[in-house]
């Protein structure tokens, strides 16, 4: 429940107009955001899952602004702050540049608000902030452009590659898949997934193995699927804005290769990657192979033993261990 929105609205001194469309961003799924006029807010949020939860409970949902018809000024906006500084000050910023009234920012003391607070202090003048709960909530007049320093250039690279604040591994190629690229056999087959592609390293160095003829890259965050297009500008590449745990891949897959997520906002949880190799048993031919790296203490050797017929760690470090599998078991039941 957003308890300082709440808060913020009621007591707090925050009017919110009474027209005109509320810009949300970021919202993650089971947010109660009953404080707002529903038929009025537009959801803004990348991530495939939270999109579809907001999508299912009749908000209006969009990937991101650029996915808007035509350019919109808002009347209010609202942003539930991500982890990510790089991110968090991108999307401060963007809804001070299309809003024309007030622009509040909810976010929790673990979420970086007091620095988020103490840096806006220095291009604008907000509001005192309302603390509950672990964290604060403030607001400011947006339509100033008081922020463009915050908003990066488009289509800078790191190591070569288009990456995006927020994004996994922002700042350069994840050396768990790196090393996992390093593992892999010349010949993966014609029909390779790759499954939470993120910006696209993975995908780039797949292209090179002889006799890929169709790959799919399967990535959650419109955001990475967006870098990924421009990294992997390949007429075999295949892009799908999806959850992987849930995709269907419209081929029966040779090869899944994958670096799955092992967390959900800060909390660890191993089961997002045993359910990405579920979904990875589920796609692949009866003679396919899944190769996977993924951090040293992650327990995913059981559920693998139980999907496939074969699997063998064939590199690792004290960090990472590189996993392959062959030959899926179907579910039972």
């Amino acid at each position: 429940m957003s308890l300082r929105l709440s808060l913020a609205l009621d007591a707090g001194g925050c009017a919110m107009p009474e027209e005109g469309r509320i810009a949300v961003f970021a919202p993650r799924a089971g947010l109660d955001l009953s404080a707002l006029p529903k038929e009025r807010v537009l959801i803004l949020q990348p991530l495939r899952p939270d999109y579809e939860s907001f999508e299912a409970a009749g908000f209006a949902c969009l990937p991101g602004l650029a996915d808007l018809p035509e350019p919109e000024r808002f009347a209010a906006a609202v942003v539930f702050l991500p982890r990510a500084k790089a991110e968090a000050r991108l999307l401060v910023a963007q809804a001070e540049t299309v809003t024309t009234g007030p622009v509040l920012v909810d976010g929790a003391k673990t979420d970086g608000i007091d620095s988020v607070l103490k840096n806006l202090r220095k291009h604008t003048e907000t509001s005192s902030p309302v603390s509950k709960a672990h964290g604060k909530i403030f607001w400011f007049q947006g339509g100033n452009n008081a922020l463009t320093d915050w908003i990066p250039e488009p289509g800078d690279k790191v190591d070569g590659f288009v990456t995006a604040p927020g994004v996994f591994s922002a700042d350069g190629i994840d050396p768990a898949s790196a090393l996992l690229a390093g593992c892999l056999p010349q010949k993966l087959g014609r029909r390779v997934a790759d499954l939470g592609a993120g910006w696209g390293y993975l995908s780039a160095q797949l292209l090179k193995h002889a006799g890929v003829e169709h790959l799919h890259l399967v990535e959650a965050d419109h955001v990475a699927l967006g870098c990924a297009r421009q990294n992997v500008a390949d007429a075999r590449a295949a892009f799908h804005w999806a959850d992987a745990r849930k995709w269907q891949a419209p081929e029966q897959i040779n090869t899944v290769v994958m670096n799955p997520p092992f967390h959900s906002a800060r909390k660890s949880e191993p089961e997002l990657g045993q359910a990405f190799i579920s979904a990875a048993a589920n796609m692949l031919v009866a003679s396919g192979h899944l190769w996977m790296v993924a951090n040293r203490h992650l327990p995913y050797e059981t559920l693998l033993g139980e999907r496939f017929a074969v699997v063998d760690e064939v590199a690792g470090d004290n960090r990472f261990k590189v996993l392959h599998a062959q030959r899926p078991r179907r579910a039972k039941g």
